[in-house]
């Protein structure tokens, strides 16, 4: 259950598998498309999201995470075909990187999409998460032109995504569109380093300190510039 990862109150399922591989990746278990996780019948996320259906209210659901949920976009399809009929709110997280049409269709039958722009800059993107963000801001006109409602929402890394000028590009970039209901401005944290040193990989950003407060309130008032719907988390 979490309250971070769309409206209200969320039953989260974390996916296996992701095309980027984050300098600063919270989940790197979850980047192999296998990794240590064992195959969930999709009848049994129906069922629990259902049984949970009481708590969420009027405002909360499911959220698929990861890893990356469209590098499953065919498996989840039926059961996202099943969750509508059930009446639940679907939200996916993704980095927008896989697109064929059976993404399409996933992104067509979510009610929202959360979806995460590591850089505006290509060359910045491409040492955060090795490959481009071509794809993730197609995604993002994608939604724009399907009048599909979305999150849009940024990691603030010292030293890799806390540019002034990366962060007017950004607002540049998006403030003319209307499908986004909030904007998140999310602190970077260390909270998964753990998991680096018990799978016995290196973290890659050792020395990287997490946001100050003067840091956080400076990306704040130049986002705010281009977004009145910005949220700090």
């Amino acid at each position: 259950m979490g309250t971070f990862d769309g409206p209200g109150l969320r039953y989260v399922v974390f996916l296996q598998g992701c095309p980027f591989k984050c300098l600063y990746c919270a989940n790197p278990d979850t980047i192999d498309p296998v990794g240590e996780s064992k195959e969930t019948d999709a009848s049994y996320i129906l069922e629990q999201a259902i049984s949970m259906k009481p708590f969420f209210g009027k405002r909360g659901g499911i959220t698929f995470s990861g890893g990356e949920p469209t590098v499953q976009a065919e498996a989840l399809v039926p059961l996202f075909r099943q969750l509508k009929e059930a009446g639940l709110h679907i939200c996916v997280d993704s980095n927008g990187a896989v697109w064929n049409k059976h993404v399409e269709e996933l992104f067509s039958l979510a009610d929202l999409v959360l979806l995460d722009v590591k850089q505006i800059n290509n060359a910045r993107h491409e040492h955060i998460t090795g490959r481009p963000n071509s794809r993730t801001l197609e995604t993002a006109e994608w939604l724009e032109q399907h009048n599909h409602p979305f999150w849009l929402r940024y990691v603030l890394v010292p030293g890799l995504s806390d540019f002034e000028e990366d962060l007017r590009a950004l607002g540049e970039h998006f403030a003319g569109y209307k499908c986004i209901e909030r904007v998140e401005l999310l602190p970077y944290h260390r909270l998964g380093v753990h998991k680096y040193e018990a799978m016995g990989w290196a973290y890659q950003l050792p020395d990287t300190k997490e946001n100050t407060p003067e840091q956080l309130k400076k990306a704040e008032d130049i986002l705010r510039e281009y977004f009145p719907q910005l949220v700090v988390n």
